[in-house]
C-alpha cells in the first residue's frame, strides 16, 4: 500500500511513495517504489529492496522536469537519464511535482553554494585549531545578524502591545464625551477600526512571542549540532588526506613492480579516467529497452609504464627516438621539436565576420499517419519526403564539416615521425563524428551537378570543393587543399537499411589524406551510422564500426575501434580505442577516447600476453607513459538546441557569399526557404526541384539513345523511354537500393571532377581536375548547368 503523503512536502522532508515508470513497448508502465531525498531522486521495485538495490537514481540539481498530461510527467537530466512516470491520480501527480521541484530548488542552491565556499577563503589554509576556517567565519557572523533581528523583533512587539494599550485608552475617553450625533457615528466608527487592528496585532504578537519561544529554546541545539557538523567536516579532510597519501603510495609502488598481478588483467583500456557518468548505470536489465550490439572483449589492455621508461631519455628498448622518455612535453613540442625545418605559424586574421546564429527551428507539427496514408500502393522511392524530416543544409556541407578540426592535419604535415603523424590522422577520423551526435536531422540530398565551396584559404590556410556526381547511386565527390601541405579527397556514396526500430547507414567509398613533405598517403572508410528509435521515441544517432587508417607508403596502420552502444556495457559510451603499428605489426602508440568529446593518445613503452579473456581470447597488456590528449571538441554555440544544434562551422555554411557558382548549395531555394522558417513553401519548392531534376535525366536519356543507335532504332528505344516515364524512380529521396526501372543509359558527366583508378589505393574514384577557382577569378559560370 502507497503512504500516506503530506499535501505541500517541504524541501527538507525525505518524500517517498509508489508510481508507474516507463519500462519498455513490450512491459510498458511498471509499479515502483520511489524516494526522494537530499536532491536525489531514486526507485526500487519493492519497499524491501531499499536496504540493498538501488535500481537507478538522478540528480535533480541538472535535471529536468516536464509535466506532459493529467498525470504522467518525465524528468530527464539531458539524455543520458530518462524517467517517464505516472501517477495514480492528477492530485498524486501534483504532490510529486511540488516535491521535486522544491528539491532540485534546494539541490541547486547547495551546489551553488558548495562551488562558491571557496571563494572567499585566504590562500593559507586554516590552523586544525581552528577548523571551519572561512566558512566558520561566515556562520558566526550569520548567526550574530539573526540574533540581532531577534532582539529588533522583540522590541518591536513590546513596542506594539505598549502603543496598542495607549490607543486603546484614547479611544475609550474619547468614546465617553457625548458631542453630537454627527460625531458619535465617527467616534464609533474608529473605535471599530481599532478593534480590528488590535485582534490583527494580538495575532502577530502571539506569533512573534511563538517564535521568540522556539528560537530560544532551539538556539542552543542549533549551534551545538552546526559545531558537531562542523567537526565531523575536519575528520573527513583529515581522512581524505591520508587516503590521497596511501593512494599516492600504493601508485608509486605499483609502478615500481617488475612483475605484473593477475589481478590487472581485468584493467580495460580507458578506465584510468574513471566511470564516466554518460550512461544510465541501473541494473534493472528487463525493465530497460536493449539493442542488440553486446559488449565486445578488449582486445588489450594498457597498464602505466615501468618509472625507469619516464626517467630515460636514451633507452632503446622499444627502438623510438630519445624524445620518447620526455612524458612531460606535449606531443605537439614532440612532434615539432623533432622537425627543425618547421616553418613558424602563420598569423592568420579572419577577413570577414562570420555570422552566429540562424533563424530558430519552428515548431512544426509533423502528422506522420497523413504522410503514411498518402504512401499506400506507391513505390518507397516515389514518396515525397517533407522538409520537416530535413535540417537545412545539404550533404554536401555535411561533408565540409569533416575539415571542421582542420588543425589536426595541420599539425600532421609538421610531423616527422610517420606514427607520430598516424595519430593525429586517426584523431581527425575521429573528430569528424563530434558533430553527429545531436545532429538528427537528414541533411538535403544534393541534386545532380550541385556544388559546394568552402573557402577558407585567408582565414585557415584551406579551401575545399564538393560535388554531387552521380544520382543513381547518390555520390558525391570532395577536394580540400592546404597551405601547409596537405590535400584530402574524398567519394561517399550511401547505402541504408531499414531494421524496424533502427535506420542503419553504411558510407560506401574510401577516404584519402596526401602529405606534399612526406608523400605520405593515407587511407581510411567510414563506419556505420544508426539512428534509433525511428518509429517511436526520442531519436539518438550511435556509430560503431572498426576503421582502418592505411598509410601506402609506409605500410604503418592504426586500427580503430568504435564500440556500439549497448545496454549491458559498464563502459564509457561512444567509447573508440585504437592501435598504432608499423609494418611489421609493432605497436607503438594506443588511442582511447570517444568520438563526441576527446581522444588521448599514449606511447607504449613494453608489450606482452596477458591472461586469456573472454572465449579463450589472448589479450595483450600495453605498458604505456602518461596519456596526452590530443583532440577535444568545441563546444557549441549558445543555443544551439534551437538551431539544429549545429556547430560554430555548421552555422556559416549556408551563409550568403558572392562570387561562388551558381549551382552552389548557398543558392538552393527550398534549403534558403526551410532555415528561414517558411517550411511550406519550401516543400513546394522542393517538389518543383524534384521534377525539374527528372525531366533533365529523361532529356540525356533520350540523347544518350541517339547517339548510339540508328535512326530507326533511336525512334523505337525513344517512344520506349517515353512509356517507361511513368515508373521513372528518379527522385531526390530514393533508396540508393531502389531498383530503377528505366535502364537506359545516362550520358552525365561530372563538371569539376573526372573518374580515374587510383594506383597507390588500387580503388576506382573521382578526383578534381581543376578549373574551379580560375572560373570563380574570373567570374565565368557559363558552362554551369541550370539546375535550381
Amino acid at each position: 500500500m502507497s503512504e500516506p503523503k503530506p499535501p505541500t512536502p517541504t524541501p527538507g522532508d525525505t518524500y517517498k511513495g509508489w508510481l508507474f515508470k516507463w519500462t519498455n513497448y513490450i512491459k510498458g508502465y511498471q509499479r515502483r517504489w520511489f524516494v526522494l531525498s537530499n536532491g536525489l531522486l531514486s526507485y526500487y521495485r519493492t519497499q524491501a529492496e531499499m536496504g540493498h538495490t538501488c535500481r537507478g537514481t538522478i540528480n535533480l540539481a541538472t535535471a529536468n522536469i516536464a509535466v506532459e498530461d493529467s498525470c504522467n510527467f518525465v524528468i530527464s537530466n539531458g539524455g543520458a537519464q530518462t524517467y517517464h512516470l505516472k501517477a495514480s491520480s492528477e492530485v498524486e501527480r501534483q504532490r510529486w511535482i511540488t516535491a521535486l521541484e522544491l528539491a532540485k530548488a534546494k539541490a541547486v542552491r547547495m551546489q551553488a553554494e558548495s562551488d562558491d565556499s571557496g571563494d572567499d577563503c585566504p590562500a593559507v589554509p586554516p590552523a586544525s585549531g581552528q577548523g571551519g576556517g572561512c566558512r566558520n567565519s561566515e556562520i558566526q557572523s550569520t548567526l550574530r545578524t539573526l540574533n540581532s533581528k531577534v532582539e529588533d523583533l522583540s522590541t518591536c512587539n513590546d513596542l506594539i502591545v505598549k502603543h496598542g494599550s495607549a490607543l486603546q485608552r484614547s479611544l475609550s475617553e474619547l468614546e465617553a464625551i457625548r458631542v453630537g450625533g454627527e460625531m458619535g457615528e465617527k467616534i464609533r466608527q474608529v473605535t471599530e477600526r481599532a478593534t480590528l487592528f488590535r485582534i490583527t496585532s494580538n495575532a502577530m504578537i502571539n506569533a512573534c512571542r511563538d517564535f521568540l519561544s522556539l528560537a530560544q529554546n532551539h538556539s542552543k541545539r542549533w549551534q551545538k549540532a552546526l559545531q558537531t557538523e562542523r567537526d565531523q567536516r575536519i575528520r573527513l579532510e583529515e581522512t581524505l588526506e591520508q587516503l590521497a597519501k596511501q593512494h599516492n603510495h600504493l601508485e608509486r609502488a605499483f609502478r615500481g613492480a617488475t612483475v605484473l598481478p593477475p589481478s590487472l588483467s581485468n584493467l580495460t583500456l580507458g578506465t584510468k579516467g574513471g566511470v564516466s557518468g554518460k550512461g544510465d548505470a541501473s541494473d534493472e536489465d528487463d525493465d530497460n529497452e536493449f539493442f542488440d550490439a553486446m559488449e565486445d572483449p578488449a582486445e588489450f589492455i594498457t597498464v602505466p609504464a615501468d618509472p625507469k621508461y619516464h626517467r630515460r631519455s636514451g633507452s632503446n628498448v622499444s627502438g623510438f627516438s630519445s624524445e620518447t622518455g620526455m612524458d612531460d612535453q606535449s606531443f605537439d613540442e614532440l612532434s615539432l621539436a623533432s622537425n627543425p625545418e618547421s616553418p613558424q605559424p602563420l598569423e592568420l586574421e579572419p577577413v570577414r565576420q562570420r555570422r552566429t546564429r540562424i533563424p530558430d527551428k519552428p515548431n512544426y507539427y509533423l502528422n506522420l499517419w497523413s504522410i503514411m496514408k498518402n504512401c499506400i500502393g506507391k513505390e518507397l522511392s516515389k514518396i515525397p519526403m517533407p522538409v520537416n524530416f530535413n535540417e537545412p543544409l545539404s550533404m554536401l556541407q555535411r561533408l565540409s564539416e569533416d575539415l571542421e578540426y582542420y588543425e589536426l592535419l595541420d599539425k600532421a604535415a609538421k610531423c616527422q615521425n610517420s606514427l607520430e603523424q598516424m595519430c593525429y590522422v586517426a584523431a581527425f577520423t575521429v573528430s569528424s563524428y563530434s558533430t553527429t551526435v545531436h545532429r538528427t536531422g537528414k541533411p538535403f540530398n544534393p541534386l545532380l551537378g550541385e556544388t559546394f565551396e568552402l573557402d577558407r584559404l585567408r582565414e585557415c590556410g584551406y579551401r575545399s570543393l564538393c560535388e554531387q556526381v552521380s544520382h543513381h547511386p547518390p555520390a558525391a565527390a570532395h577536394h580540400a587543399m592546404s597551405e601547409k601541405g596537405w590535400t584530402l579527397r574524398q567519394e561517399i556514396a550511401l547505402a541504408s537499411k531499414f531494421r524496424g526500430k533502427y535506420l542503419s547507414i553504411m558510407p560506401l567509398g574510401s577516404i584519402q589524406c596526401i602529405f606534399d613533405k612526406s608523400n605520405n598517403h593515407y587511407s581510411w572508410k567510414k563506419v556505420t551510422t544508426t539512428v534509433h528509435n525511428i518509429i517511436v521515441g526520442k531519436l539518438w544517432i550511435d556509430q560503431s564500426g572498426e576503421i582502418d587508417v592505411v598509410n601506402h607508403k609506409t605500410g604503418d596502420r592504426c586500427h580503430l575501434k568504435f564500440a556500439p552502444y549497448s545496454y549491458f556495457s559498464r563502459d564509457v559510451p561512444r567509447k573508440v580505442t585504437g592501435v598504432v603499428t608499423d609494418k611489421d605489426g609493432k605497436a607503438h602508440y594506443v588511442l582511447s577516447g570517444t568520438w563526441d568529446e576527446k581522444m588521448e593518445f599514449s606511447k607504449i613503452m613494453q608489450s606482452s600476453k596477458g591472461e586469456n579473456g573472454t572465449e579463450g581470447k589472448q589479450r595483450t597488456v600495453y605498458q604505456t607513459l602518461k596519456p596526452k590528449e590530443i583532440w577535444r571538441k568545441n563546444p557549441l554555440p549558445e543555443g544551439a538546441e534551437n538551431m539544429y544544434f549545429f556547430s560554430s562551422l555548421a552555422l556559416t555554411l549556408n551563409e550568403h557569399e558572392e562570387g561562388v557558382a551558381p549551382t552552389d548549395s548557398r543558392r538552393r531555394p527550398d534549403q534558403r526557404l526551410m532555415e528561414e522558417g517558411r517550411w511550406d513553401e519550401a516543400n513546394a519548392e522542393k517538389q518543383r526541384l524534384e521534377e525539374k531534376q527528372r525531366i533533365a535525366r529523361r532529356e540525356r536519356e533520350r540523347e544518350a539513345v541517339k547517339a548510339a543507335s540508328s535512326p530507326e532504332e533511336a525512334d523505337a528505344q525513344e517512344t520506349g523511354t517515353e512509356a517507361s516515364e511513368v515508373s521513372e524512380t528518379d527522385t531526390e529521396d530514393s533508396s540508393p537500393h531502389t531498383p530503377v526501372a528505366c535502364t537506359h543509359p545516362d550520358n552525365y558527366q561530372a563538371l569539376w571532377f573526372e573518374k580515374i583508378d587510383d594506383t597507390v589505393s588500387g580503388e576506382a574514384l573521382h578526383v578534381y581536375k581543376g578549373g574551379y577557382w580560375e572560373a570563380k577569378e574570373q567570374g565565368s559560370w557559363d558552362m554551369c548547368a541550370d539546375i535550381f
